[in-house]
């Protein structure tokens, strides 16, 4: 694996990814849908499995008409799992799914509402919703200025003696670093470029990485 020998904080190794041109093929917020719905619906298929499966999932639900979360609390809940059987547990995130879309339904009345208006406190709160699945929520379905971390990040940083004691004080460390250097990051590119954009396309470059080291 090629890697720098220290990183003194997160601008550091964003500098370093930046570099790779790890994004080239991918779409610009790097999360390979761009419909927020379908976001949703893969940050918590992708649960404990592959996103190869999670694809195969949702091509399932387009399928079947399932486009917004009316049609997701409507359905048939075997019709669902067999729709959703790729990203394994169907069981369990088949009755997840319809009880978040009951919840957003009830408690914002519409999508963009929930977008909108949802907190990171009312998605922990929600049955099988942990730190990670909610801020992939946030950050790509929702736009919000939220920076995901997961096992990727982790394990990278873990090369370079980095040890954090919570998923939050490893999500601090990566946004400290790119808030304080966010006017630097913003004249690498030729395009206006938002925060959340930059924590999109930081994560995916870190994922992108891993997947190839």
């Amino acid at each position: 694996m090629q890697l720098l020998t220290s990183i003194n904080n997160s601008y550091d190794l964003f500098l370093f990814l930046k570099e790779k041109d790890l994004l080239k093929e991918h779409c610009i917020s790097w999360w390979p849908s761009s419909n927020a719905f379908e976001i949703l619906l893969g940050a918590i298929l992708t649960q404990n499995t592959k996103w190869t499966n999670v694809e195969k999932s949702l091509i399932n639900l387009k399928k079947i008409n399932i486009l917004t979360l009316e049609d997701l609390v409507n359905i048939d809940i075997q019709n669902l799992i067999f729709a959703i059987t790729p990203s394994g547990f169907k069981n369990q995130k088949s009755k997840r799914l319809k009880l978040i879309a009951a919840n957003i339904l009830e408690e914002f009345g519409s999508f963009e509402l929930f977008k909108s208006s949802c907190t990171r406190t009312w998605l922990l709160e929600q049955k099988g919703i942990g730190f990670e699945t909610a801020d992939a929520i946030l950050c790509y379905a929702c736009k919000r200025d939220f920076m995901v971390a997961d096992k990727y990040t982790l394990k990278l940083l873990q090369k370079f003696n980095y040890e954090f004691e919570s998923y939050e004080d490893l999500q601090a460390w990566l946004e400290y670093g790119i808030n304080e250097n966010y006017d630097k990051i913003v004249q690498l590119y030729d395009y206006k470029i938002s925060l959340n954009l930059i924590y999109c396309r930081f994560h995916g470059k870190i994922i992108e990485f891993m997947k190839k080291n």
